[in-house]
């Protein structure tokens, strides 16, 4: 039954990674009953990378009003009500065992929260876990930590009616501040934006003297952030609308609060998808923005994707799991689940690292993502499938990957089945990349190209790479087994590498 809880063990009844073998491929189910939106999210194996398997939002604002009444909004409640009835029913039809239920602000804070609440029990079996600001905080920062391990900053989530800071570094939480700086409540301070700034700066003063940032990155979290960043990226025509790790610069960004401003909000809507009930919101977290940049003097401003919702799992996590790189654990679970030989990816690395004797530890772990990557789009049609891998890269949901490594992903996975790039539809994405890394993630592709064909089971077992780079000598040791399998399109493509690399290509039996 979803209703089964312990409180023990918390919102989830129960600790989720006792057995992480044996949780690996099951369904865990979060909502988020928020002062403007109520989401459910399903995600598909709770591991270090789970994949999202459902995700569902109603727009239910039940938090507006909350300041002049004290009483959370009637319309806002009863569509709560009905979506939480929903997302009950789906979690049933979908087996999952424990539906976490996790409300904030609004529900905090209102007079008959804990009616709502009871209404809420009785009428789903679902039982809300009411989280004060400190605790939003801390769980919104573990979710950025969940999808960004190496974050160091502070963590801005901004809600309907609050506003939760956090600072993040070294894997871990540090001090946390909760404001009422939602736009639902900045609704009811002053009727100029002057007024208004005048209220937010006093209380970023005080969260300052308490966070003590000193021009660090802000991580920002939560829908209204994500309407200025994908209103940013539609000011820059920037090629990707993926907004996780999109970062902007305080200069940039107040040039897109400026923009913002003087443009038609329904225009801007249609732009970009934006309910009429978020873009409402905007031009008030608009002006909460312009005054952190003033305040806290960020060095830069990134988009996190992931929240309180994936903080919940975050915070299941051991050590262990807590330590593992996200975007190899979800390269890791696309191969045994969609290539045609899962495990042949790391030998395909192992076979073609000694071309790569000198790069970063950053490239490397790319490096090691295309391998496992290599051969989980073969379904595809021959003629859309290096488009197909470019795309499955560069807009699936992946954590600790920055945009020009997605486009370096992509292109290397693009060139795996597709020699030249010339001409294509994705031309405006590669302007992500420096010429250098264009050829580098060429190599990379062509080199599983050639790998992942030249033998089945195990390339090592045909031959052995050398790469001479001041020679600019490509060759290839082969085995006795290995001659039998360099046929033509081996050779071909053997070639093709070399010529990426511009080397002259040496064929030798293995010792």
């Amino acid at each position: 039954m979803i209703d089964e809880h312990d409180d023990d063990h918390g919102p989830f009844g129960r600790a989720l990674f006792d057995d992480p073998s044996a949780r690996a491929l099951s369904r865990v189910g979060v909502v988020d009953v928020g002062s403007n939106s109520v989401r459910m999210v399903v995600f598909d194996g709770a591991a270090r990378s789970p994949a999202y398997f459902y995700n569902e939002k109603i727009m239910c604002g039940l938090g507006k009003g909350l300041v002049e009444t004290g009483f959370l909004n009637p319309e806002g409640r009863r569509r709560a009500l009905a979506a939480l009835k929903r997302f009950s029913l789906l979690a049933k039809g979908m087996g999952i065992d424990t539906l976490t239920v996790v409300a904030t602000a609004a529900t905090r804070e209102a007079k008959d929260g804990p009616a709502f609440q009871a209404e809420v029990l009785a009428t789903t079996g679902l039982k809300l876990w009411v989280v004060d600001g400190d605790e939003e905080a801390r769980l919104s920062a573990q979710g950025v930590l969940l999808g960004w391990p190496d974050a160091k900053g502070i963590v801005c989530d901004m809600g309907g009616n609050s506003m939760e800071l956090a600072t993040i570094g070294g894997g871990r939480v540090g001090t946390r501040v909760s404001t009422q700086l939602g736009p639902f409540r900045l609704l009811q301070v002053g009727d100029t934006p002057k007024k208004r700034a005048a209220h937010i700066d006093r209380i970023l003063k005080s969260c300052q003297a308490q966070l003590k940032s000193e021009g660090e990155r802000i991580y920002l979290v939560g829908g209204s952030w994500r309407v200025i960043a994908r209103l940013d990226m539609e000011r820059r025509n920037y090629p990707l609308t993926v907004l996780h790790e999109y970062r902007m610069t305080p200069k940039g960004l107040l040039d897109t609060l400026d923009w913002i401003a003087t443009s038609d909000p329904a225009i801007l809507r249609a732009r970009t998808g934006t309910s009429v009930e978020r873009m409402e919101l905007v031009p008030l977290a608009c002006e909460v923005m312009r005054e952190l940049i003033k305040m806290l003097k960020p060095s830069e401003i990134d988009v996190s994707a992931y929240g309180i919702r994936e903080g919940l799992l975050y915070e299941q996590m051991p050590e262990k799991l807590r330590a593992r790189d996200p975007l190899i654990e979800a390269a890791r679970m696309a191969e045994q689940t969609s290539s045609r030989m899962p495990g042949f990816g790391k030998k395909l690395f192992t076979f073609l690292e000694p071309l790569f004797p000198d790069v970063s530890p950053e490239r490397l772990r790319l490096i090691k993502a295309a391998c496992l990557l290599h051969d989980t789009t073969w379904r595809a049609h021959p003629d859309y499938r290096a488009e197909a891998c470019f795309d499955n890269a560069t807009r699936a949901n992946l954590g600790g990957l920055d945009h020009p490594g997605r486009v370096f992903l992509g292109l290397a996975l693009l060139h795996r089945y597709k020699n030249s790039r010339s001409g294509s539809r994705l031309e405006p994405v590669f302007r992500l990349l420096s010429d250098e890394e264009l050829q580098d993630a060429e190599v990379l592709g062509k080199a599983m190209r050639f790998g992942a064909m030249f033998a089945v089971g195990d390339p090592a077992r045909a031959g052995k790479l050398v790469w001479s780079p001041k020679k600019l000598q490509l060759e290839l040791q082969l085995t006795e087994e290995g001659r039998g399998l360099f046929g033509e399109v081996a050779i071909a493509r053997f070639a093709a590498l070399a010529t990426a690399l511009k080397a002259t290509t040496k064929l030798t039996e293995a010792a």
